[in-house]
């Protein structure tokens, strides 16, 4: 069960990052630091957008439009780290 368990925190934990990575992304191309007609950047941009969309679209639907900023990730990073330490606390 404790390896079970070590593999679940691992891949949480990458989820933030790839979270992290998407939002760094998403000011990079913002702010035209990054072109999008790269392909590569366009790749990796999308790769991360369909792997974190599912789960930021139920958060933004429930949080308050706050005028063009995009809190959902902040929300759902809190969300993760809260189950990890649940994780860690009843099963490990």
């Amino acid at each position: 069960m404790t390896s079970l368990v070590i593999l679940l925190d691992t891949l949480l934990e990458l989820y933030i990052w790839c979270l992290l990575v998407f939002v760094v992304m998403g000011w990079l191309i913002s702010f035209r630091v990054v072109n999008t007609h790269n392909r590569l950047i366009s790749v990796v941009n999308d790769f991360l957008y369909r792997l974190t969309e599912p789960a930021l679209r139920p958060i933004r639907r429930v949080l308050p439009n706050l005028g063009g900023i995009d809190i959902s990730p902040v929300v759902l990073i809190l969300l993760i780290w809260f189950a990890r330490n649940l994780l860690r606390e009843y099963f490990a």
